[in-house]
């Protein structure tokens, strides 16, 4: 009697692990699916080219859009974007280290805080509903500690219910961006792959491929690109047939999980790095370590076994104590 009711015992505790095993791998891969490689895109210069750009405001609309605030279409454009729930940048002309013909109200690192200020207010008002800024050229002043840190200084005082993140274009390698950051409240994200540096489809494309194979591997990429004819072809192709396993998100969307098309932005805590989403599986194997390790270090999972570990202790001693009677 002791042994059936043993073996009774051990195939209930098998159905129900199998059972509770086939949910937590269900719910694992529905997780897993909601972690896609996440593509945010930008495409800076916005303002000057409304053929093109109107071309763009087609595009899916976690597209972002990065407006020049002096630009002659700049206002309409943002008035069309913000209409169809598309994430806003104001694209700050910068100093570069080179001799380029500079937009009107360019950032200089010899500015005042004061100027800095007055330019910023400015552009906050030309380009309406932005919820972020990153740089146009800016080699110069991205790259100047002091200069930069007023800017972040201005930022961090927006009269405003959430800062507006600063994306860095990274025109330089030694920017100092992230650096000046420290210690206020303006969330800082990255660039990671220029689109159309050189200006054709297939360039473009191939620029694309290499931000989907970095998202891929780091869980996230940013790529900026600009309103050309030949960028927003390729784009208009490659959009249509983006893999399955990219999520396209506004660069907010790196920043929290809230979107900002809904002018909500959660701050990051002050003086620290925004938080990396966890890098996605690129292997079939690399996912069924993942699964196993997550189930292994499941807390029901271990619940479970200690309960079942101890009936099954109980049923043997009470086994051998039947026999030591029978005795």
């Amino acid at each position: 009697m002791m042994k059936k009711q043993y073996l009774l015992i051990q195939r209930v505790s098998s159905i129900i692990l199998l059972f509770w095993l086939l949910l937590f791998i269900s719910s694992l891969l529905l997780s897993f699916n909601a972690r896609a490689a996440r593509l945010a895109i930008v495409i800076d210069d916005v303002g000057y080219r409304v053929n093109e750009e109107n071309k763009i405001l087609q595009m899916p609309v976690a597209v972002s859009i990065a407006i020049l605030p002096d630009s002659p279409h700049g206002r309409k454009i943002a008035e069309k974007a913000h209409q169809q729930g598309r994430e806003i940048l104001i694209h700050l002309p910068m100093a570069p280290l080179g001799k380029q013909p500079l937009e009107k109200n360019t950032l200089h690192p010899a500015m005042s805080r004061e100027e800095i200020d007055r330019i910023i207010q400015e552009a906050i008002q030309k380009v309406p509903h932005a919820v972020g800024l990153n740089n146009h050229m800016g080699s110069a002043m991205t790259s100047n500690l002091s200069g930069m840190e007023k800017v972040m200084q201005v930022l961090s005082h927006h009269p405003s219910h959430h800062p507006l993140y600063f994306l860095d274009s990274v025109t330089i390698g030694n920017t100092q961006v992230t650096k000046a950051a420290m210690g206020t409240s303006v969330p800082v994200i990255r660039r990671n792959v220029f689109l159309d540096n050189v200006q054709t489809e297939a360039e473009t494309r191939h620029q694309l491929n290499r931000a989907i194979a970095l998202a891929r591997k780091q869980g996230f990429a940013i790529a900026i690109g600009h309103p050309h004819p030949t960028t927003v072809r390729a784009l208009q192709q490659a959009l249509a047939a983006l893999p399955s396993d990219i999520e396209l998100v506004t660069p907010g969307m790196l920043l929290s999980p809230v979107s900002t098309n809904k002018n909500h932005l959660q701050t990051v805590r002050k003086g620290s790095k925004p938080r990396e989403p966890e890098s996605v599986p690129t292997t079939q194997w690399a996912y069924v370590k993942r699964v196993g390790k997550e189930f292994a270090n499941n807390a029901v999972f271990h619940t479970l076994s200690q309960h079942i570990q101890r009936l099954l202790g109980k049923t043997k001693s009470q086994q051998k104590e039947a026999k030591k009677n029978a005795q």
